[in-house]
């Protein structure tokens, strides 16, 4: 069957994003354990706030592009920050896009099969852990596997070194080792 694929993204577009230093962290777990990662940026698929009406006009070539990554890849990795309790408004209409059926498609395509694990990092006390509840929830009523296992990370605007690694070694350790996971039980149910 081959190495499991993860696609690995996170749910912010900020250039100083502590998401995209987490994913990134996770990501290498994933590598670590024989996982093909594929690590991409939500602001280079710039989309429109998704409605039907637009859609009927044509879906966006950015939202057919990020759909068809969703399509190749087995699992997914995120890291999502928490906006007031929730996810953000570019990770949602990201996955909203993304859900959408072409012609002659099964619904969910981009979603049937997949196995994920989710993360969070926050300056709040909490690490996201919030939005990690909302997450889940859209992930599984796709029909997303969801693994149990979740991290948040608290006060991440500390967390992080200038090069963007994690300054506590067990706390890094343990984000590797959700990528691990993620791609260790994408590889179990791949074969």
């Amino acid at each position: 069957m081959g190495q499991p694929k993860v696609l690995a993204l996170a749910g912010s577009t900020r250039s100083g994003s502590l998401n995209r230093r987490l994913v990134r962290v996770a990501a290498e777990g994933a590598q670590q354990t024989g996982a093909v990662v594929t690590l991409v940026e939500l602001a280079d698929y710039p989309l429109p706030m998704f409605d039907q009406d637009l859609e009927a006009r044509g879906t966006p070539q950015e939202a057919q592009a990020l759909k068809q990554l969703f399509l190749e890849h087995d699992a997914l990795l995120i890291a999502s920050p928490e906006y007031n309790s929730s996810i953000t408004p570019v990770l949602k209409n990201a996955l909203d896009w993304v859900s959408r059926s072409a012609e002659g498609e099964q619904p969910l395509a981009a979603y049937a099969g997949k196995v994920a694990a989710i993360l969070a990092a926050s300056p709040g006390a909490l690490g996201g852990l919030r939005g990690l509840v909302h997450l889940r929830a859209i992930l599984s009523n796709i029909g997303v596997l969801v693994l149990p296992t979740q991290i948040a990370v608290p006060k991440a605007h500390e967390a992080f070194t200038e090069s963007g690694e994690l300054k506590d070694a067990s706390l890094a350790e343990r984000v590797r080792g959700l990528g691990s996971k993620l791609a260790e039980q994408t590889g179990k149910l791949k074969a």
